[in-house]
């Protein structure tokens, strides 16, 4: 039976024969072509507007966070250092697919080197996992101080903090490992044309001519473990913080307690309800056209690190009274 491969013409993907010299040429191939939005190529260098200025507000935001919390020694608790790593974490995270994204739809720059590729594909699933931990060592904090709060003090030192800072850390370095890991032994023999604007792991590895069950096993068995156990610990915390708010006298000593942790909220959903979308819209919408899946995939990798510091920014009192100066006139 004769051999063959994919290969993509424009929105479609259409089989060609391959010879066995092609079969060579394609086995570890030294660079994979990335085509952005398939099916929305023409459009490119305006959507590259919108996708240029997230990440610039995802930049000086993030920045603006970091220099605050170091300079402001009223922020040097437990949680300003949590909202720390989520900035840096959503500083790698975009900075690790927009550059080459910008390169794709500004300047046709399609090709990336086999071994750059994995380590994209590396940084992004390593530090999405990395801010699903954040956000549950932020959930611990603020069960802590609302439900035990007059030991927050020794229960969150400087010293467990770090602890929980290098478990969220490490646990992603070493669960992601075998992502790239794995991709890098299977053989490259269809094509090596990604219809992605980024290295995206089961984009990569669904090129492989091998049996990648393993792969997407392992990918799958990450998603729906950690980030599954990841959920339940926020709820359980936020099930107890609940609880002790409502347990309060009066409505504005609840409203002013629940204020305490609405930003961390809004941070998780505007996380959470993406990703959940881009997940499902990929295992179940098969009828969904493929640009559509790129974008989506695009809104919940660029979109997080752009809101995070916004919402602290606005919602945080202590930080936004920081980045915007509140002068007080007294009225003799």
């Amino acid at each position: 039976m004769e051999e063959t491969s994919l290969f993509l013409r424009g929105t479609k993907l259409l089989p060609y024969p391959m010879s066995d010299s092609n079969i060579s040429d394609f086995t570890n191939p030294s660079t994979f072509i990335l085509l952005g939005i398939p099916g929305l190529e023409m459009a490119h260098v305006w959507i590259a507007i919108p996708f240029c200025a997230v990440y610039a507000i995802a930049i000086l935001g993030n920045l603006t966070i970091l220099f605050i919390v170091k300079t402001e020694r009223s922020l040097h608790e437990p949680m300003y250092y949590f909202v720390c790593m989520l900035a840096i974490s959503d500083l790698v995270l975009s900075s690790s697919i927009l550059p080459k994204i910008l390169s794709i739809f500004w300047f046709n720059s399609r090709e990336i080197n086999f071994t750059t590729c994995l380590t994209q594909m590396y940084f992004i699933h390593c530090f999405t996992v990395m801010g699903s931990g954040i956000f549950v060592a932020m959930a611990y904090d603020r069960y802590v101080a609302i439900c035990h709060p007059l030991r927050h003090s020794t229960i969150l030192t400087n010293w467990v903090v770090a602890k929980l800072g290098l478990v969220v850390v490490l646990r992603s370095i070493i669960l992601i490992l075998p992502h790239p890991l794995l991709a890098r032994q299977w053989p490259y023999c269809r094509t090596n044309i990604i219809p992605h604007s980024y290295c995206e792991h089961m984009s990569v590895v669904k090129l492989a001519c091998a049996d990648i069950r393993v792969s997407s096993y392992y990918g799958l068995s990450v998603a729906f473990l950690v980030i599954g156990a990841d959920v339940f610990f926020i709820t359980v915390s936020y099930t107890q913080i609940l609880r002790a708010i409502f347990r309060l006298s009066t409505k504005d000593a609840r409203l002013k307690t629940f204020g305490t942790c609405s930003s961390h909220l809004c941070v998780i959903l505007a996380s959470y309800i993406p990703a959940l979308f881009s997940f499902l819209t990929h295992r179940f919408g098969q009828n969904v056209p493929l640009y559509f899946h790129v974008l989506v995939a695009n809104v919940y990798i660029l979109v997080p690190p752009m809101l995070n510091p916004i919402i602290y920014g606005m919602r945080t009192k202590q930080i936004r009274e920081s980045i915007i100066p509140i002068k007080r006139i007294e009225i003799k």
